[in-house]
């Protein structure tokens, strides 16, 4: 499927539009390769371009990737598009591995997603022009090509972390896809390592995102709630640790702005669950967010434009992981961050398994499980009985439905799922909608903070439900419009600047 006016695409790919990178490909009839359109490459004729709207559409129609522009680097932006809310969900899901049982699982993924999975299909074709699995494959093969260029893995080891099922089809993909082997991408200078160095020496993978970024907001908030043993804030990065599969290790992030990259160095002695860190760590920091497309919506409100204005970069934090954000959102009911953060430091020394060693300078525990805190008593912490019996019941309801922290229908229905347990209101619903769930339409209208930031000239704040009528041009971004009101609230100015020039 050919995207959009190939004309006014071709113009793109000569004026070389940084703008577009990621936004669609270009592929060459001629030599069968598709690339950016940033590639350096001689421009081709026009007459042997054909233009799509994703690197998996490129490849479904038996393109293979440039080495030289390297699609796996693009800006993940596929998901941003603000044409289908069901595909951007979707995509998420993919990333972390909902479909890595192949065609069988996109049934299950489209119910999820409260579709039919051939409406599903559909939409992935009008809108990235590739079916979901075929989306699947290609960010599995392009995952394992950035994997042999940017590290020193075993290649076996990179195969069983791009979850390819046997090295024997890891090398049969690579020689059908790139005509060679694997071992012949990897850059002359890189000497393959041996798997227990790659363990200890961690992973290293850059990630590349839409300009601007406002990373001195990001670790603001970060900052603000980190949790002393699980988190660390400090020179311009961010370090905590991450459970995963069973075992627990750590992930650094830093800030490489003049490539608009940032980097992730992780640290797991599992390298299957690298492809599911990575999302997290996309997640958490909003990196796939066509900061843009979303700016340019919001400033269409007189309120919101000055705000926009002043913050182009903000990204909506994520989670990195559901049942925590939860947690961390019932602490926060009725107290300041720093009263929540304290709080979640008690919860992490009472319910957390043993310090582990070894593991980085200052942090020694990964966040509870919902095990932990069922079997846990929450006698000690300072809080109110019925907030305690609401951190139980979280915890239930996560071990009852593994899913729960997931995209399952529209937006509504995934609040109303959220309501419906002890304790969880419409705000801590909607806030974890917008940090767990990743909904970019989530609000949680009656925050105090938004409604200060949204008080007229006058003073006067608007109710929850002046604010919501206010918020309904702000769709489908207002979670973003909720990020720009929080920044704008006065009482978080202060930490900003303390992040801004530290």
């Amino acid at each position: 499927m050919d995207l959009l006016d190939s004309d006014a695409c071709y113009r793109v790919l000569q004026t070389r539009d940084a703008r577009f990178d990621g936004r669609l490909f270009v592929a060459v009839t001629s030599t069968g390769i598709y690339c950016r359109p940033i590639c350096p490459a001689r421009t081709p004729k026009r007459e042997n371009c054909r233009f799509f709207a994703s690197a998996a559409a490129s490849q479904e129609e038996g393109f293979r990737p440039c080495l030289r522009c390297r699609p796996e680097t693009a800006p993940d932006l596929a998901s941003w598009r603000g044409t289908s809310n069901t595909v951007s969900r979707a995509l998420a899901l993919i990333a972390e591995g909902a479909l890595d049982g192949g065609e069988a699982g996109v049934d299950a993924l489209a119910e999820r997603l409260g579709v039919g999975g051939r409406q599903l299909r559909r939409l992935f074709k009008q809108h990235l022009g590739a079916t979901p699995v075929a989306v699947a494959q290609t960010r599995r093969v392009l995952f394992a090509k950035q994997l042999i260029q940017e590290t020193r893995m075993p290649l076996a080891e990179v195969a069983l972390a791009a979850g390819f099922g046997s090295i024997r089809r890891f090398n049969e993909t690579f020689q059908d896809l790139y005509q060679r082997p694997p071992s012949a991408l990897r850059r002359k200078q890189a000497v393959e390592t041996t798997s227990s160095a790659a363990a200890e020496a961690g992973v290293t993978l850059r990630l590349r995102y839409r300009p601007p970024y406002d990373w001195a907001a990001m670790l603001a908030y970060l900052s603000a709630r980190a949790i002393q043993g699980v988190e660390q804030v400090s020179d311009s990065r961010y370090l905590r640790t991450v459970s995963q599969d069973g075992a627990v290790g750590t992930v650094e992030v830093s800030h490489e702005p003049a490539r608009n990259n940032l980097v992730a160095r992780i640290r797991f002695p599992r390298v299957q669950s690298l492809p599911a860190i990575v999302a997290r760590v996309r997640r958490v920091f909003d990196v796939g967010a066509d900061i843009e497309v979303i700016g340019a919506h919001l400033s269409r409100d007189p309120f919101l434009a000055p705000l926009v204005a002043l913050r182009p970069g903000l990204r909506a934090p994520g989670a990195w992981d559901g049942f925590e954000l939860a947690v961390r959102a019932i602490l926060g009911q009725q107290v300041t961050v720093v009263a929540a953060r304290r709080l979640a430091g008690q919860l992490v020394g009472l319910c957390a398994d043993a310090p582990v060693d070894g593991l980085a300078p200052g942090l020694s525990r990964a966040f509870p499980s919902p095990e932990r805190v069922v079997a846990t008593d929450l006698g000690a912490l300072g809080m109110p009985s019925a907030r305690k019996a609401s951190l139980k019941a979280l915890a239930e309801a996560a071990l009852a439905d593994p899913l729960l922290f997931q995209p399952f229908g529209t937006v509504e229905e995934g609040v109303a799922r959220l309501r419906s347990i002890r304790g969880v209101g419409e705000w801590t619903a909607q806030y974890i909608a917008l940090r767990a769930l990743r909904e970019t339409d989530a609000f949680p209208a009656s925050d105090v903070a938004l409604l200060r930031s949204a008080a007229t000239d006058t003073g006067a704040r608007p109710t929850p439900e002046d604010l919501l009528q206010r918020a309904e041009p702000w769709r489908p971004w207002r979670a973003y419009a909720a990020q720009h009101l929080w920044a704008a609230d006065p009482g978080l100015l202060p930490r900003l600047q303390e992040v801004r020039h530290g």
